[in-house]
């Protein structure tokens, strides 16, 4: 199978992936507190479901995506997250406690640890300028999944029957129902999923083989020209040379940096030494921690994942308390309006990918925080305390919601495109990792937060608008660094300029 035919694949099974992931919360979501009333369950076990699967979500991250780096794979570990959502949501069928239904979440949210090493992936496997454009689409799939999985919930509420032991009704049914469906993405990574090379792999095995043609032609017509003045050739070849191909220094018994002159090894030659170790053994030992996120760009980045995530939380907290207290709204108006939102989410993200391949990322960044700004701005003079008829505060309420969503698309890729950028290629699993554990931690504290605010709006409105703007101004300090660090290309090691240096010389003396 051709290399664009297996990229195609990977990436419709990674679509999946996300998908899936946004069915099970949508799925999930609306019949688990119900459950958890059904099982004896106090109001608070409702925030500790929600929040157990964040947390093991949050910690899980970074580990899954340290291991995908130190190994240069992914299909193992996301075959291994899997299982945990397997196990996670066949636990929350079975249902005989409400101590089970909360280790259920807590097992399936291992399993979110795996978008870590999926991100850190796509990194090393897209060029930079389509990074934006596929991160865009990654996430649209799982927006449409929260889209299309309460429609799932239409035939789940209908079941009524016993299967052995276990009884399958409309709150048994969405965890039997995602255990089946992550068992068969399990096969489609088995066989629809392959860990593709690196783009700077595929590039420098491109001009190895250029190269090679090259050589190849090159020893060609000396070799033709080998008998006429074979006298002349012999003394340029020393004896070091007699393990390479013709025309090449090829000594893998020295290190890179003892060179020849006429044939002589330098006394400061090191043969027992060398100076260039495996990049495998060496690849982390190199990260530092303090180096790679205490900088402004990367702190930058991980206050806009916090604080945006942290704001749309607590805003969709903040929602259906508000819709049933001015609205009267049902769950079937609810459904309504979160599918139309949906709808615009995704409509946003394939803006958002195109938009993308024309502007950069940190414009994109400061369109979408100016939209969250604006909307903030409305909720706080509108919605903390709505005056007029009902169709007046129903329009507020849907302008309010409308630019809240539309400026999430636009900071959600721009921030994860240049997170990226400006951390290390070489460790992109466990930095995304972070990340996502950084955006883990405020879908944790976002819904804790609204949930003891509704009674008090401006409080809970005004701190989020604070948040806004102080991510505002660190974007304006910081937007020069804002890009993708400049490529440096110099030589591996120094003594290798010098060689260069002095063939030079002695080709023109």
């Amino acid at each position: 199978m051709d290399y664009r035919r297996k990229k195609k694949l990977t990436y419709f099974t990674i679509g999946l992936i996300f998908l899936l992931s946004g069915i099970e919360y949508a799925v999930i979501l609306p019949t688990i507190w119900r459950y958890l009333q059904t099982l004896g369950a106090a109001p608070y076990f409702l925030g500790l479901g929600l929040s157990a699967f964040s947390l093991s979500g949050l910690l899980s991250g970074p580990l899954f995506g340290h291991l995908s780096d130190k190994t240069r794979t992914t299909k193992k570990i996301i075959l291994f997250a899997n299982l945990f959502e397997i196990v996670g949501n066949f636990m929350y069928f079975m249902g005989y406690s409400k101590w089970l239904l909360l280790s259920s979440r807590l097992v399936a949210g291992i399993g979110t640890g795996a978008g870590s090493s999926i991100f850190g992936f796509l990194t090393r496997s897209t060029a930079l300028e389509d990074r934006a454009t596929v991160f865009a689409a990654v996430m649209a799939c799982r927006q449409a999944g929260l889209l299309i999985g309460p429609a799932f919930n239409i035939f789940l509420r209908l079941c009524d029957f016993k299967m052995g032991p276990f009884v399958v009704n409309k709150y048994t049914a969405p965890g039997l129902f995602m255990c089946l469906l992550w068992m068969l993405l399990q096969l489609a990574v088995l066989f629809m999923y392959w860990d593709l090379p690196p783009v700077e792999l595929r590039e420098s095995t491109a001009r190895g083989r250029r190269g090679e043609e090259g050589v190849a032609g090159a020893a060609e017509e000396a070799e033709d020209d080998d008998d006429d003045d074979d006298d002349e050739v012999k003394p340029l070849v020393g004896p070091h040379e007699l393990l390479g191909s013709y025309g090449s220094l090829v000594t893998p018994d020295l290190p890179r940096s003892c060179h020849a002159s006429n044939g002589n090894l330098h006394p400061d030659s090191r043969p027992d030494s060398p100076t260039v170790p495996d990049e495998s053994t060496s690849r982390f030992r190199k990260f530092s921690m303090g180096t790679e996120f205490l900088r402004e760009e990367v702190i930058v980045l991980l206050a806009a994942q916090f604080i945006t995530l942290f704001n749309q939380t607590a805003l969709e907290t903040m929602v259906t308390p508000l819709t049933q207290k001015y609205f009267n709204f049902g769950e079937l108006e609810n459904s309504v309006m979160y599918c139309v939102c949906g709808v615009e989410v995704i409509a946003g993200f394939l803006f958002v990918r195109w938009l993308s391949r024309r502007a950069a990322e940190r414009v994109v960044l400061a369109v979408g925080l100016i939209l969250c700004n604006i909307s903030c701005v409305w909720c706080l003079i509108f919605l903390a305390h709505p005056v007029g008829d009902y169709p007046w505060q129903l329009t507020e309420f849907i302008i309010g919601v409308f630019l809240q969503v539309l400026g999430l698309p636009f900071v959600a890729v721009a921030q994860v495109s240049l997170f990226s950028k400006v951390t290390s290629e070489k460790t992109q699993g466990f930095s995304q990792g972070v990340r996502r554990s950084v955006g883990g931690l405020a879908t944790i504290l976002g819904p804790l937060w609204a949930g003891g605010l509704t009674e008090n709006m401006y409080i809970m409105l005004g701190v989020m608008m604070a948040l806004l703007l102080l991510l505002t101004m660190l974007l304006f300090f910081s937007y020069e660094r804002l890009v993708e660090p400049p490529v440096v290309e110099h030589a591996d090691n120094p003594d290798d300029s010098q060689l260069n240096t002095q063939s030079d010389d002695g080709g023109s003396s």
